[in-house]
């Protein structure tokens, strides 16, 4: 699979800002392997947590090499109750509440609050690949690490995308970064700027990368710790105290 190889791979889908795109979308979402996992996701907002808003939406669809931007700013809880066509029985929230389907998040947690919060998703079937490269390191694990991190470590990637990479970030952080300028509010600015669509779709995509490298030297012991640390997050994100800032979130669970 490449990644960020020409500017038609960041923009195959666009941004999913219609009912009838969504019901399009649940229909392909549907009957994919789980090992590994089908769906990667990710969200974007401002002040993603209960206090703050979703502005999309990320799911990268390996098997069709496909990622969705959902536009949640624009369609609210439709893009989660909007049944599919060919599977009318089927719709985004039951699919994120499903435990049978798999679904691969980088550090659930505020992205779990978020859902829970404002949608009433009780998320369930996650794999979190942070906790996957804690349980696979070499070394201590005190903290976990971040996505930026593990990137930079693990993701076999070749100097050129490297260099796309990066660049790809810089462009988005100059626009919703407030240090360089920027405002949160980009991300509801519609329509949405290239810059950020190339940067909500660039993590995304990285993320099976990832999860093949983890999940290649992880045991039976740790893959069984690694799932209920997960289902931990997601309850403890459900939690009336829990808040998703500050230092406690880079401790491990394990230690």
């Amino acid at each position: 699979m490449s990644l960020l190889t020409t500017q038609q791979k960041f923009t195959n889908s666009g941004l999913v800002h219609t009912t009838d795109a969504i019901s399009s979308m649940v229909d392909m979402l549907c009957h994919h392997p789980s090992t590994p996992p089908s769906l990667y996701m990710d969200l974007e907002g401002i002040n993603l947590c209960r206090y703050g808003s979703i502005s999309i939406l990320q799911i990268f669809l390996l098997p069709l090499d496909t990622t969705y931007l959902v536009d949640v700013h624009t369609l609210g809880a439709a893009v989660f109750t909007t049944p599919g066509v060919t599977n009318p029985g089927i719709t985004l929230q039951a699919i994120l509440e499903s435990q049978n389907i798999t679904k691969a998040f980088f550090d659930v947690r505020n992205d779990s609050d978020a859902l829970y919060s404002h949608f009433g998703i009780n998320l369930a079937g996650i794999c979190d690949i942070q906790l996957m490269e804690l349980a696979t390191r070499f070394g201590p694990k005190r903290v976990v690490n971040g996505l930026a991190r593990c990137i930079d470590r693990d993701a076999p990637m070749t100097f050129q995308e490297k260099r796309q990479s990066i660049a790809v970030k810089e462009a988005g952080k100059k626009l919703f970064a407030p240090e360089r300028g920027g405002s949160y509010e980009v991300f509801n600015h519609r329509p949405m700027a290239p810059a950020m669509m190339l940067y909500c779709k660039q993590d995304v995509q990285i993320l099976p990368r990832l999860w093949h490298k983890y999940s290649a030297r992880l045991t039976p012991n740790w893959a069984t710790k690694v799932e209920e640390a997960a289902k931990d997050r997601v309850k403890l994100s459900q939690s009336a105290t829990f808040v998703g800032k500050g230092r406690h979130m880079a401790l491990s669970p394990w230690t």
